[in-house]
This record gives structure tokens, sequence and C-alpha cells, in this order.
């Protein structure tokens, strides 16, 4: 631990929904609902399924969270959240039933409070992918899933939602007024199931269940985004050039992503899909241009080369009140050995390490609360943003190697 802070009691029961809440929850969701037109198909949820059941949620944008809630209207629900949704309001989200997590750590108490929570006779809901996707397509899901559905031991339903990357994605949060969003309800598994497939099986299911492309999604069903911003922020993610293998000197305005190396330009089109102004177009399909960039994020981890290494601002988080800013800096590597942040508080020095196979993933913000980007790291006690401060760098290749790295020790 970092300090000598008051931290979040883990432990602590969470509340069923206060029922005087519950239209409140509805009055702040379905307003949006109702302008993205959202579809919901429940033609695959037995219509006597009635609570207790595990709800499984993928992950694009904020809207999830209200989509979710008319998907399960009228019923309530206790929310895993992670901490920094309880800043400052941890009262409230205590109230309307949420569970505060710290993100990409092992935490028996979680799997205790959401069976507390089930043996209430509520829904409890899961969003296991942890983070908001950062091109619209599955992101990494844990390989404990397996074993929490089966503690859960009731039903299992998945939400899976289309389109709200593409009306809010993680690198441009504006709301591109996107309409209609589509969902589909599905009963994964009967409570008998969860008991009767192995953890293996019950995994293998689960990645099939979420397998999506809010852009193939897009382009399948005709949706245009016509605002003139569309590909401001896609070089967060888009941060290598096809074209002359160049990091961290691509640039968006506008329509157009630019790379400020060789000096191509794509045009995003209203479709979401990219063409060169000039010369090849290497991808069209956003994915796949993310997909290029892991595979050769992988080549660096197989020929043991890859690492990073910054100074960083450490944006403490120890409880729900507000982020502690150290006034020293930290140091932050990331190399073949995993994450290792260094420092000193208040001159009491720090030396925490995840090694690779801790973290199967990480999670990175584009610009939080217009602060920088950064890095997410967790301990049992302690949630710590780190602003790297040298450069160049992307916190999605930072995001791209923990997951490689993780991959490559488990072959």
């Amino acid at each position: 631990m970092i300090g000598d802070f008051k931290r979040y009691d883990m432990m602590r029961k969470p509340n069923r929904q206060w029922n005087v809440l519950r239209p409140i929850t509805w009055l702040a969701s379905f307003p949006d609902c109702i302008t993205h037109k959202a579809q919901i198909n429940k033609d695959n949820v037995p219509a006597d399924l009635k609570p207790p059941y595990f709800l499984l949620c993928n992950h694009n944008a904020f809207i999830d969270f209200k989509v979710m809630t008319k998907a399960i209207f009228p019923k309530r629900a206790n929310y895993v959240v992670a901490i920094d949704g309880f800043i400052a309001r941890g009262w409230l989200l205590r109230a309307v039933g949420c569970i505060c997590n710290r993100k990409f750590v092992k935490s028996v108490n979680l799997v205790k409070n959401m069976i507390y929570a089930k043996n209430n006779g509520d829904i409890v809901v899961l969003f296991p992918e942890a983070r908001y996707s950062l091109c619209g397509t599955t992101a990494v899901l844990p390989k404990s899933l397996g074993k929490m559905v089966r503690m859960m031991n009731v039903p299992v339903v998945t939400l899976i939602m289309h389109g709200h990357h593409i009306n809010s994605p993680y690198w441009n949060t504006d709301n591109r007024k996107v309409k209609p969003v589509e969902s589909e309800m599905k009963l994964l598994f009967t409570q008998e199931e969860t008991q009767s497939l192995s953890v293996d099986e019950l995994n293998e299911k689960i990645v099939e269940a979420y397998q999506y492309d809010d852009y193939a999604w897009q382009k399948e069903r005709g949706i245009r985004v016509k605002t003139k911003t569309r590909a401001e922020g896609l070089h967060k993610v888009l941060y290598q050039c096809p074209e002359c293998k160049v990091e961290y000197k691509m640039s968006s305005a506008g329509t157009v992503l630019s790379c400020d190396a060789c000096g191509k330009k794509w045009e995003m089109s209203e479709l979401g899909e990219l063409s060169a102004l000039s010369g090849e177009t290497e991808f069209s399909h956003i994915p796949d241009w993310y997909e290029w960039e892991r595979s050769n994020v992988r080549r660096e981890i197989e020929a043991g080369t890859y690492s990073f290494k910054s100074k960083v601002r450490v944006e403490s988080l120890p409880n729900d009140k507000k982020f502690i800013v150290f006034e020293e800096r930290g140091e932050l590597t990331h190399n073949m050995d995993g994450f290792r942040l260094t420092g000193s508080y208040k001159n009491e020095p720090y030396d925490i390490s995840w090694p690779v196979p801790s973290l199967y993933s990480c999670h990175i913000e584009y610009n939080y609360m217009k602060r920088g980007d950064c890095i997410d790291l967790n301990t049992p006690e302690d949630t710590l943003y780190l602003f790297p401060e040298e450069g160049p760098y992307s916190v999605t290749k930072i995001s791209l190697a923990t997951e490689e790295l993780y991959s490559f020790n488990h072959i």
C-alpha cells in the first residue's frame, strides 16, 4: 500500500436497490433509449425466466447501462462498478445497488458480494470486459469467468449490444446520434447447465456469445454517421502507420486520419470505412488496422524486445472520495517481466510489481478528465492512474502488449 489513507471497504455488503430509486433509474435511462430507438430482441429469453439470474453485458459506452436498465425493466439488480465510478457519489451508487470493485484484480470479496446479491433474489449484472472496447470489437474475457458462473449457480443471460461504439467511440465520446441501436438478450445457460458443463465449456460458450463487431454491424445496417468530426481521436487507437510503419506519429482532424511522418492520409466515410486519399488502402476496416498493430506488438514480444519506460504522474484512488495527486513523480516500466512502478510518497519509497501472469489485460484512458492519456493499474488496496510524461508513447500499445505478454506467457 502507498500512503496512510482510509481504503474503501471491499468487504462491505451491497445494498438491494432502494425501491424509491428504481423510477429514477428508469427516468435516467429511458429518454436516451427512446432517442436512439433502442431495440432489444428477447426472443431467446424464456417468458417465465425470473430473478435471480446472472446478466453478462458487453461494454462500449455509457449508454450500455441505460439499455441494460431497459432490458431488465421493471426488475431491480446489483451492478459491478469500478471504484472510479464511485468518486464523490458512492452513497448514491450503493443505494441503486452497485457493487464496488477494482479493475483486473482477483477478488474473493467481489464474488462473495455477488453471491450475497444473488441470494437476495435479484439480478446480478457484470460487464466482464471490464472496460469500454477500444474499437467496437470483443475485448479479452477473463478465464475466471467460467468459475464465477459456476459459483453463482443461477441462470446466465447475455446482453450483447450493437451500435453503442459507433454512437460514442471510446476515442471520442461525443454523441453521434446513431439510431437505431440494437441488442440481443439470450439465455446462455440454465441453472443446471452452469453445474453440468465444465469450466472450459462454460468459457468457450461465453466467448462465442461475445463475438461482435460494431463497424461490421454499422456497414450491414447502412447506419450513416454524418458528423464532420467523426475521425477525430481515431489516432489514439490507430497509432502506427501501415504505410511507413512509424509509431506515434498519427493524427486526426475532421474526417481524416493522417501520418505526420510520411504524409499519408485516410478518410473515414459515413459508414465507418477508411479509404486512402492516395495510394493503397491498407485497411478499410478499423478493427483490421487495430489487429495489425497487435500482431506487430506480438512480434516484439516473441523477439523479447518489447519495453516501455517513463516518469509518470501518479494519481491514487484509495477510496471513493477523490484522487490524491502525488507531488513526487514515479517511474513506470513495462517489459517482458510485466509492470513495475517505483517512487516515493512523502519520502516513503514504494516498489510495486504486476508480473505478466497477474494481468490478462489492463485499463487505459484517453485524455482522462482532460488530464492526459493514462494507464490504470490496481492492487487490492489501491487504484493508481499513471500519466506518462516522457514520450513518444501510446497507451493503446501498452494495453495490447499487456494482453499479448499474458498470451505469450500461457502458450
